[in-house]
């Protein structure tokens, strides 16, 4: 007979939680859900050895199937497949647990966002992408992907809006993401263990900055492991894994297309570093620019010529106090 794990319990609460709160004034609701999202995340968070933060669409999905191949591969547990994408808990000998996280909901579970009181002295990889870019694979999420309920717990849009106005929209486009990378960045210096990571270098040297990654966490990668993890994430066995999925009921949601026959809808969609211009007119895409280059702090290295400031390990000198 199956026994659930506490995992199966708690996401089975959530969705009791979840419905219960569909009965109560909206705003009770949606608050009474984040608090129980926030409330697992602290859960995983406290049982975790190291964090990988993003926000939803900067490339974690591939950069989790890079670690779990590489887990894998170590183990001696590879396969053609991804079986599960957790947090590599009880899966793999002498794996750290990771807790992979959108830094969405812990604030409202903790009643604060002090990012260096949240994570402590826990190793934290920030995975970040160009706003833009980020905003467009969002777009397709929110689309095809998003259920209604999420789009409502997040303030996602609920009406269908074009891709223009959903990228240029303060509710979930580069607004949004710009706020939520400005501040991690207010507060880098605060964090004892803390390396950024931005997507544009792992498109262009994949085994490098994992391997970057994977020491940051205390591994020893060899040029074999790496090999294998790359050649396994490649955006089209990605594909394939993600079309083969959508045949199979016990499949994980986040390695399945929304829709078989429709390629918006795959989770992994075309990777492509700068392609959010070829969904909007040269005038719309020169607005939206400007909003980075004034709004976005240049730490990233995405507002302009001369603004790639970030140290290969970590991006900005921490305090006495941070490095204590």
């Amino acid at each position: 007979m199956y026994v659930p794990n506490a995992f199966d319990v708690r996401t089975g609460l959530r969705q009791l939680i979840s419905y219960s709160s569909l009965a109560l004034p909206q705003d009770t609701g949606v608050r009474l859900e984040r608090w129980f999202r926030g409330f697992e995340e602290k859960k995983k968070l406290d049982s975790s050895d190291g964090v990988v933060a993003s926000f939803g669409k900067s490339g974690r999905t591939w950069l989790r199937v890079l670690l779990w191949r590489y887990f894998a591969h170590r183990s001696g547990a590879a396969c053609d497949n991804v079986s599960s994408l957790d947090e590599f808990r009880n899966r793999f000998t002498n794996a750290p647990v990771l807790f992979f996280t959108h830094d969405n909901y812990l604030k409202d579970y903790l009643g604060h966002d002090r990012k260096a009181e949240i994570y402590g002295k826990l190793p934290v990889v920030l995975l970040v992408r160009d706003p833009c870019d980020t905003a467009v694979s969002q777009f397709f999420q929110w689309k095809h992907r998003m259920t209604a309920r999420k789009k409502v717990i997040n303030h996602y849009p609920l009406e269908d809006v074009s891709v223009h106005d959903f990228i240029a929209g303060v509710e979930a486009g580069v607004p949004k993401i710009i706020e939520f990378m400005n501040d991690w960045a207010d507060q880098m210096s605060a964090i004892p263990k803390l390396m950024v990571v931005k997507y544009e270098d792992l498109r262009k040297d994949t085994a490098g900055e994992l391997r970057r990654v994977l020491e940051f966490f205390g591994q020893a990668p060899s040029a074999i492991d790496l090999e294998d993890a790359v050649r396994f994430a490649s955006l089209d066995n990605m594909r394939r894994m993600e079309q083969e999925n959508a045949k199979k009921t016990g499949a994980h949601r986040s390695m399945k297309p929304g829709d078989a026959s429709d390629p918006s809808s795959f989770k992994v969609r075309r990777g492509k570093v700068g392609g959010w211009r070829d969904y909007v007119t040269e005038e719309q895409a020169g607005a939206i620019e400007r909003m980075v280059r004034e709004d976005l702090n240049p730490i990233y290295g995405y507002s302009g010529p001369g603004s790639e400031v970030l140290a290969p390990h970590i991006p900005v000198p921490l305090s006495p106090a941070a490095a204590e």
